[in-house]
């Protein structure tokens, strides 16, 4: 497969620019917040609603089997132009948050078909270096999913519609690249079809359940994390008087940073076993969660590194709970097991996403992501009693 690592890296570039509306508009919420004159339930909601649409579009794209339908490519193309479409419909025509309530719905609606397509045009060029190949596309995912803070700080943090514009033009590259130059490899199979009548026996198989908790405790965190750094860190920086924009760069390598974390822990993984490398990523995320409150306001040297530590943690397992589900289950459960996993973890998400700021006004940053760290407690109880099942034996070649 002389094409093998090339097409990797050019799917994993896609992916990256596909995924960079994703948090386009939780970029530019302070400017909005003022624009807009939205309430905390309102600057919730401009990231909930991206939640709520991915789900669906999952969902939707598993029952009927669009993968499949399709060529994965091409499917990632349209999906990645659609995505940049509806971001772009915020600048050019919603002046409020209603409307732009709709078009972020949309955007995480078309993100399906960018995230799960690129992870199973990925899959059809590994086997097994797969956790690798899972850690190189979730990086992208995270890197691209920081990028509008990038876009924020180089584009001015006042000129919310230009970062918009930006994360839109970058999506609709990713897409291009990918009707170009990527194409599905030769462990090319159908996907497992979505089957209600294994919805039950997935609930009831303790190994699944305590992978579920596991990805489900890790959600718990994740999200609403990287949805509420930013703001965290320009609360933070505006007390010792440092410009926002040094604030936007630093939510960007929080969240970018992740990318190494993926990348390293697909490799950890296959090597030293995904509960592990769960159970780790989950202590040293919970651990931040914890402590980063106590930063606040003080040395922006150290915030940045804790943010940083966290940021490295926070995703680092995000690719090896839906592996083990896959390891662990019988070909004809995984497609259905996969799409039930996704999307319990991006509904509670909406739980977490809307509380922060409510915690925010109750007792301030210093206390508000502590509460995060709840997810991370069940995550290492579930991954800690998976790895003295029988079935861990079947995680990463038999390393659990």
């Amino acid at each position: 497969m002389p094409n093998k690592w090339r097409t990797l890296i050019l799917l994993s570039i896609a992916e990256l620019l596909g995924m960079s509306v994703w948090f386009s508009a939780s970029a530019v919420v302070p400017v909005l917040t003022q624009a807009w004159s939205l309430d905390e339930s309102g600057r919730a909601w401009l990231t909930m609603s991206v939640q709520v649409g991915f789900v669906v579009g999952a969902f939707g794209s598993a029952l009927f089997n669009l993968s499949d339908l399709i060529p994965a490519h091409r499917l990632f193309t349209a999906s990645a132009l659609l995505a940049a479409l509806s971001t772009a419909m915020i600048p050019w025509f919603a002046s409020s948050l209603a409307p732009a309530l709709v078009f972020r719905f949309l955007t995480g609606l078309f993100l399906a078909g960018v995230y799960p397509v690129g992870m199973k045009i990925m899959a059809t060029w590994t086997q097994k270096d797969r956790g690798l190949g899972i850690g190189l596309l979730v990086g992208a995912l995270t890197i691209g999913s920081a990028a509008p803070h990038l876009l924020n700080a180089f584009g001015g943090v006042n000129d919310w519609q230009t970062v918009m514009l930006w994360a839109s033009a970058l999506a609709a590259l990713g897409g291009v690249i990918a009707i170009l130059f990527v194409d599905e490899g030769p462990y090319k199979n159908a996907s497992p079809k979505f089957n209600w009548k294994y919805v039950g026996e997935i609930f009831t198989k303790r190994p699944l359940v305590m992978a579920n908790l596991g990805y489900l405790g890790h959600m718990w965190e994740l999200y609403a994390m990287w949805a509420w750094i930013p703001a965290f860190l320009i609360a933070s920086f505006k007390l010792v008087g440092i410009n926002s924009t040094w604030a936007s760069l630093a939510a960007f390598a929080t969240i970018a940073i992740g990318g190494g974390g993926s990348l390293a822990a697909g490799q950890l993984a296959d090597r030293l076993g995904r509960t592990t490398v769960t159970i780790a990523a989950l202590i040293v995320s919970g651990a931040c969660a914890l402590s980063v409150g106590f930063f606040y306001g003080q040395s922006p040297i150290w915030l940045i590194v804790i943010c940083l530590i966290w940021g490295f943690a926070v995703v680092a397992d995000s690719a090896q709970f839906s592996a083990a589900i896959s390891e662990m289950c019988r070909a004809e459960f995984t497609g259905t097991a996969l799409t039930l996993q996704t999307s319990l973890g991006f509904i509670l998400t909406l739980i977490t996403i809307r509380l922060i700021p409510t915690l925010e006004g109750w007792f301030g940053w210093r206390w508000a992501f502590s509460f995060l760290a709840m997810g991370p407690a069940l995550g290492i109880w579930a991954m800690v009693t998976l790895r003295k099942l029988p079935e861990a034996k079947s995680l990463a070649g038999g390393k659990g």
